[in-house]
């Protein structure tokens, strides 16, 4: 099945401690239903100093079940995702708008 959530779309939180907080999807691990988004679910890391980097408590964002996120629409609004056929090509659309992403 081809993935509602990409990586670089832009999406709202929609439940949980960070809900209403917008952010980019930097990575997606489709087996464990999840995505990574910018500056949401952050948590407080402790690393060890190495030669290379600099040890100490370092914030990392966490997963984020990709049900709990939606996608922004060109109104800045959270919206579904559909897909239909353009020619021979399959896109992903919104639902609200109708607007080809």
């Amino acid at each position: 099945m081809a993935a509602k959530l990409k990586k670089g779309d832009r999406v709202v939180v929609l439940a949980g401690k960070d809900k209403g907080k917008q952010g980019e999807i930097t990575s997606v691990m489709p087996k464990d239903n999840k995505a990574v988004v910018e500056g949401v679910n952050i948590a407080i890391r402790h690393a060890k100093q190495t030669p290379t980097s600099q040890g100490g408590r370092i914030a990392k964002a966490m997963p984020i079940d990709l049900s709990n996120l939606a996608l922004l629409d060109a109104n800045g609004k959270a919206t579904r995702v559909g897909f239909r056929f353009e020619g021979e090509k399959k896109v992903r659309y919104a639902k609200t708008t109708g607007d080809v992403i």
